[in-house]
């Protein structure tokens, strides 16, 4: 009688273990699949990318990524391209904002493009100053040329 108890007890925990082994949560602990949630074989075939270029979690080596620029000289303003966002000086430190204070929206003039591996264009600010010299861009504005009758 005893060991037919023992044996009950026993299934019955190995019920429950199997139960619970099934169960997923979401306390931080690990967590093991086999395949794919939401998606079919045929969908994604296994060891094929369509994709160029290196994994998310493993970028390539050498690779830097590239941000984009415009270079306002007259106002040393800088904008971000991608994320539309630019760069002032407000005393001696760099501002970021996604508008500018009306004072730089009225001396903007022309711009140049820059490409830097930093998303912080103003580290280079001295150089760009001395490359992009102000008022520089004004003979380049469109408008009427002297001297001519269209």
């Amino acid at each position: 009688m005893r060991s037919f108890i023992t044996g009950i007890v026993l299934c019955l925990f190995l019920a429950v273990a199997l139960l619970l082994s099934g169960c997923t949560t979401t306390s931080g602990g690990v967590a093991v699949g086999w395949g794919q949630k939401g998606s079919s074989p045929a969908e994604s075939p296994p060891g094929r990318h369509h994709r160029h270029g290196p994994p998310p979690h493993a970028p390539a080596w050498g690779y830097r990524a590239k941000y984009q620029y415009w270079y306002y000289p007259d106002a040393f303003v800088y904008f971000d391209v991608t994320r539309k966002v630019y760069f002032y000086m407000e005393g001696p430190n760099w501002r970021m904002a996604f508008s500018l204070p009306i004072y730089y929206r009225t001396r903007l003039g022309g711009y140049v493009v820059i490409e830097m591996d930093s998303d912080t264009p103003y580290v280079e600010f001295h150089k760009h100053k001395k490359e992009y010299p102000p008022g520089h861009w004004k003979k380049f504005k469109k408008g009427k040329k002297k001297g001519k009758k269209w």
